[in-house]
């Protein structure tokens, strides 16, 4: 009889110790692999129209989990679309947008940046016990007032571990490739310079010759002079692949210049690294490649493998990456405790291409447009695939208008995270993910271009109609181009953009090239469509503060609240030498990193 007891309480223990084991496996956070691609043409990818192009591994995500038609990045230029991807909100809240031609941060020498006030997901999650990573590129900035202070450096906005380029990879990193980086004045600079010397030799010799009395009291200021003009453009410019072109493992620099050939298997490594070390706990890793930009990787066990060239090798390398990262979840038993999310920060370059090489910007499908290019859709429709085995449904397709800044809201609901937070632009997708709402909560969409409001996107209640009113578009060139083919990239003000009174009107539901405006005679709520618009931009600008209204009409140059800086003017993009992150004591800056241990754990891919 005494066993009966002892049994029940035996039975009683396993109970409670079942369902506490239950409860951690319910109530255990996800882990979430976020991956963005730099400049990626929606028409790029097999699952979104592709067949010339091998991407079985982005494919395979897209049919193990759910694909996003109407995926939309807050701007068509890496810099003003990263920074609302991070933040949830409008690049206009954060001081992330340029009233000129300089739409990017152009120099880690500079003061501009992610503002310290500003709040990231990562920030957010890691409030919420979560290990979070960023492996690749960031180009939001690193200081801002001395070298050191790292206040736009990723570990400040909520990245326990970074590992990657603080700016980017571009044409300058490499020899032979050219330059990217205001080209136009770093010319005139150097025409100015040499006629200054030339000038100056003239008057030497005329005094050696005799032929004229010339004061050395002229020739030393002059002198001076000459050399002091050199050095502000050869310094800035004459070593931007020392200054730019840098690795960074969280605050310290530990190449520099970096080594662009072997930098995508340190990525790779990098990030599958961080998957390992943190498999037993929740876990935020933004994977953030510097595929496709250019210059375009020459990695050998791709190279020459696809029908589309360097570019379409380079495509196949960066599902071959996805693929491995995928493969590292499956194989720790995460997949389903773990939301991998795939993207672009925004559409291809079209311009970018060469005799050489060929075309080296993405494709945007049969959207007009593309990187640079304001609200044309090409510039700003990306790629949009969430894979979460068990608890979204394999095979599903969303066609509803969705932003990248969804992810924020999005995360901190799986996340848990209930606490207060700012004005945010973006919705949590959950909902539409999982089937359980048909319907976006994005009735109304905003893109800018730079600081001017460029154009809105209304999907009215009830229809299926998705209307797109541009109030202005940039001025393609040569004339009859598609693109802005003489100076490589759109412009949004000034006499590099056209005015339209009335706005272009387009149906996306219909006419997604945006190939036909409406007018009064072809759409019956022509008018109603722009009052509606016009409108829904007041409640949107009812929301933003320290308005500024510019010269031109329907381009607000606005910032948030707490007087949030402009961080794309001159004063903070132009280089500085005591800003500048340095391997070594400046400016003698060059390190290489000790990748012996890698090359251990990731072969070359062969």
């Amino acid at each position: 009889m005494r066993s009966a007891p002892l049994a029940s309480l035996l039975l009683s223990l396993l109970l409670v110790a079942g369902s506490d084991v239950k409860g951690e496996v319910v109530d255990k956070k996800p882990n979430f692999v976020l991956v963005m691609v730099d400049d990626l043409g929606i028409g790029d990818i097999g699952c979104y129209g592709n067949d010339t192009i091998r991407t079985p591994n982005i494919d395979r995500l897209a049919s193990e989990g759910v694909k996003l038609t109407q995926h939309i990045a807050a701007a068509p230029l890496c810099t003003p679309s990263r920074a609302a991807f991070m933040t949830g909100r409008y690049t206009l809240r954060s001081g992330m947008v340029s009233t000129g031609r300089v739409q990017v941060l152009l120099f880690l020498g500079g003061s501009g940046g992610l503002p310290p006030s500003e709040t990231t997901f990562a920030k957010r999650l890691q409030q919420q016990g979560y290990a979070t990573g960023l492996v690749g590129k960031w180009h939001l900035g690193v200081n801002c007032e001395y070298r050191g202070d790292h206040c736009h450096h990723p570990n400040q906005h909520g990245f326990s571990y970074f590992y990657g380029l603080p700016f980017t990879l571009f044409n300058d990193c490499v020899p032979g490739e050219g330059s990217d980086i205001l080209v136009d004045l770093r010319h005139t600079l150097q025409n100015l310079t040499l006629l200054l010397g030339v000038g100056l030799i003239t008057l030497v010799c005329v005094r050696v010759c005799g032929l004229l009395e010339v004061s050395l009291w002229l020739l030393v200021p002059l002198s001076f002079l000459s050399v002091l003009a050199a050095a502000v453009w050869y310094v800035p410019f004459g070593f931007i692949p020392t200054w730019n072109c840098i690795i960074m493992r969280n605050q310290e620099v530990i190449e520099q210049p970096m080594t662009v050939e072997t930098l995508p298997q340190r990525l790779l490594g990098e990030a599958q690294h961080f998957i390992k070390r943190n498999a037993d706990n929740p876990f935020l890793l933004f994977f953030s490649l510097a595929h496709i930009h250019t210059p375009l990787f020459k990695t050998p066990a791709f190279a020459g493998k696809s029908r589309h060239g360097r570019y379409g090798d380079n495509l196949e390398e960066m599902d071959w990456i996805i693929g491995k990262v995928t493969e590292t979840v499956d194989s720790l038993g995460l997949a389903n405790n773990t939301l991998v999310y795939f993207t672009s920060d925004h559409g291809g370059h079209l311009e970018d291409a060469d005799s050489l090489t060929g075309q080296k910007g993405g494709w945007n499908s049969i959207y007009k447009g593309g990187k640079a290019m304001g609200g044309w859709e090409g510039g700003i429709r990306v790629p949009g695939i969430f894979r979460w085995p068990g608890r979204l449904p394999a095979g599903g397709v969303v066609a509803e208008p969705t932003s990248l800044m969804d992810l924020y809201p999005t995360l901190k609901y799986l996340a848990k995270d209930t606490q207060p937070d700012r004005h945010l632009d973006g919705y949590n997708l959950m909902p539409l993910l999982e089937g359980k709402a048909v319907r976006s909560e994005h009735e109304f969409m905003f893109h800018y271009c730079g600081i001017y409001l460029n154009a809105v996107r209304w999907h009215p209640p009830g229809s299926d109609s998705i209307f797109k009113v541009h109030y202005f578009t940039p001025n393609f060139s040569p004339p009859g181009a598609g693109g802005c083919y003489d100076t490589k990239v759109c412009l949004c003000h000034g006499e590099h953009v056209t005015h339209h009174n009335p706005p272009l009107l387009y149906d996306l539901f219909r006419d997604p090239s945006e190939s036909h405006p409406l007018t009064l005679d072809t759409e019956p709520r022509f008018s109603e469509i722009l009052e509606e618009t016009a409108k829904a931009v007041e409640r949107h600008e009812s929301t933003l503060t320290n308005k500024q209204m510019s010269d031109d009409t329907h381009s607000q140059a606005n910032t948030d609240a707490h007087s949030i800086q402009n961080q794309m003017t001159w004063e903070k993009i132009l280089w500085r030498p005591w800003l500048q992150p340095c391997c070594g004591t400046f400016p003698f800056c060059g390190c290489k990193e000790n990748t012996t241990q890698l090359w251990e754990t990731n072969p070359t891919m062969a």
